[in-house]
């Protein structure tokens, strides 16, 4: 190794660069300018940069698993076409704080296409976070004890879209319809949200316990939002794989 390059590793060290394999980058590259050379350079930075800040993205979004529109069975699951799916990927609603509420009975693949939305966004930058609603009452009810359930909720309200899944699963108390009011609020017009419930709008008051709190929520959440009722068999059911067989 020259003197030079030893002298621009020691800098772009002192600079907190990315380290680079410098052979490689310029390897049959001897024709380059100075300039052209710097450019290689600070452009292979920029990807280093981008591909951490990608794998940080993914890393707090906590997602289940990553699922795409691809992996996504539309013949089977007729209620909702593939187009409608693909108009909400250049994630316009985002940047306008819209929702999605997809809603409709268990194993259809309400989770699945809210998945393939959070990874589309997460794949353009924006920073997602995904939990339950079960989670996120559990984070907000210790989250000043806590400092894990601090840490989530921080990462939360700093995101551009918070997927919150099975909604309804679960009754409410009082004390957690008001959280769940609470949240939902701080974040209304500000962030995106993708919320996956099993019960239509008219069943909210059975697991919130009560009509005004469910009246509040749904006025907040569905004031600007696209409303996907899925209908159908469950998925996993009619795919289920025997031990036997």
């Amino acid at each position: 190794m020259n003197e030079r390059l030893e002298n621009i590793i020691s800098l772009a060290s002192a600079l907190r660069l990315a380290s680079v394999d410098f052979e490689a980058l310029y390897k049959n590259r001897d024709d380059l300018s100075p300039l052209a050379a710097v450019e290689l350079y600070l452009s292979e930075q920029l990807k280093i940069k981008t591909e951490k800040q990608n794998t940080i993205r993914r890393k707090r979004a906590e997602l289940p698993n990553e699922k795409t529109l691809e992996q996504f069975d539309f013949g089977f699951q007729k209620s909702i076409s593939k187009e409608r799916m693909l108009r909400l990927c250049d994630m316009t609603w985002v940047e306008q704080a819209y929702n999605i509420c997809f809603l409709g009975p268990p194993g259809i693949g309400k989770t699945h296409l809210a998945t393939a939305l959070a990874v589309k966004a997460l794949d353009m930058g924006y920073s997602v976070v995904f939990t339950t609603l079960d989670k996120l009452i559990k984070d907000l009810k210790t989250e000043l004890i806590s400092s894990q359930s601090k840490r989530k909720l921080k990462n939360i309200y700093k995101a551009s879209l918070v997927i919150i899944d099975e909604v309804g699963f679960m009754p409410l108390n009082t004390q957690e319809a008001n959280l769940f009011f609470g949240f939902v609020s701080e974040l209304s017009e500000k962030t995106s949200m993708i919320i996956t419930s099993n019960k239509g709008f008219d069943e909210w008051v059975d697991f919130l316990g009560d009509a005004t709190i469910t009246t509040a929520i749904l006025d907040r959440l569905i004031h600007h939002c696209e409303i996907i009722s899925m209908s159908g068999d469950s998925y996993r059911l009619s795919h289920r794989k025997s031990i036997t067989r």
